[in-house]
């Protein structure tokens, strides 16, 4: 497989991983991000000053990063890395609480994605730089 289709296929699994992470608190309360993200829409049309958040936007902002990165002929290192970190800050910080807790099922749901990252992050690092 050509470097370009192989960190394509990263890219795609990277922004299929973002969207099952889980969450969970109180007395049966739960959500995939998924979920989450669809109420964030419907929220942004109906009050969108209560949907603004950096946990909310972030994570949105990465997964439209690594969107247009998938998109474009050759992706972009910077956008790759970006939509990682905005994404990232989210389900790293959700893989902690996992990890605190011992919530097996926040943890396992991070994982793909914290794996996938790093997988990505090296794969990049071997594509050849674009010619200037």
């Amino acid at each position: 497989m050509s470097h370009v289709r192989h960190t394509r296929f990263l890219i795609l699994l990277l922004l299929l991983s973002s969207l099952f992470g889980y969450l969970e608190w109180g007395q049966g309360s739960h959500t995939f991000l998924f979920q989450a993200e669809a109420e964030l829409f419907r929220q942004l049309f109906r009050d969108p000053a209560s949907a603004v958040h950096p946990f909310t936007v972030l994570p949105l902002l990465g997964q439209i990063l690594l969107l247009v990165a998938l998109l474009r002929p050759q992706p972009s290192r910077a956008l790759v890395y970006a939509g990682i970190a905005g994404i990232g800050l989210l389900l790293v910080l959700m893989l902690a609480i996992g990890l605190m807790q011992g919530n097996i099922r926040i943890l396992a749901s991070t994982l793909p994605f914290v794996i996938l990252a790093v997988l990505t992050i090296r794969q990049m690092r071997r594509m050849p730089s674009p010619i200037a």
